[in-house]
């Protein structure tokens, strides 16, 4: 009987790595097929690598290897859908919505983690996870998958209340921080964060725990 088929949805490459590796790293190691559909090559991403290498006209090529990389890394596929950076909130949802049911059904996913819209700070998280619900939603509910919301915003768990799902993800953090890693132009900050513990040991435990709410039609 299958396992079932985890289906990632974000923006933008590096989202998958910060946010849910360690995640991705569990359903891989008990062998899940994970497959992330990424919305767009992040290529008006202000960080062009330190020191820097890129330029506005190279990133979009330099992220899209980095995450083909971080992909060998977790194991799984990459899929681009090819929307625009920092536009995903013009799109029409509808359309979104669509497009990403038809790649859902067609994957056959069980479980859908993307971001809690307006909870996920970034309107391209907020705008793809809206289409994500939508394209569920509209599914028939006997094959709909679970959905798995990551909420980043400060102060989200005093109106969500506590996550519904929590990993410990520490015996994956070897694989999370290769996957991190391997998003060269997007890691600085992240990297001398984990360099630096000693002065900032509460957020890298917090990286080492994955939460998610889970969204209820």
């Amino acid at each position: 009987m299958s396992k079932g088929h985890v289906v990632v949805i974000f923006p933008h490459p590096d989202d998958e790595s910060f946010g849910a590796s360690g995640t991705i790293s569990k359903f891989r190691d008990e062998g899940v097929p994970v497959t992330y559909l990424c919305g767009t090559l992040g290529e008006m991403g202000r960080n062009m690598g330190s020191p820097v290498f890129a330029n506005r006209e190279t990133l979009s090529t330099f992220r899209r290897q980095e995450l083909k990389e971080a992909a060998r890394q977790l194991d799984i596929e990459v899929e681009f859908l090819g929307y625009r950076d920092k536009t995903l909130e013009f799109e029409p949802r509808d359309q979104v919505a669509s497009h990403l049911k038809k790649r859902l059904e067609e994957l056959e996913a069980t479980v859908v983690i993307t971001h809690c819209p307006g909870y996920a700070v970034h309107p391209d998280h907020d705008a793809l996870g809206a289409a994500a619900v939508e394209a569920v939603k509209s599914m028939e509910e006997a094959s709909r998958p679970d959905v798995w919301m990551h909420a980043i915003s400060n102060g989200h768990a005093d109106v969500l209340g506590e996550p519904d799902i929590v990993y410990d993800i520490r015996p994956y953090w070897e694989k999370k921080l290769a996957a991190i890693q391997a998003h060269l132009s997007q890691a600085d900050g992240m990297m001398s964060l984990i360099e630096n513990h000693d002065q900032a040991a509460e957020q890298l435990e917090r990286l080492k725990t994955e939460r998610f709410y889970r969204w209820h039609f």
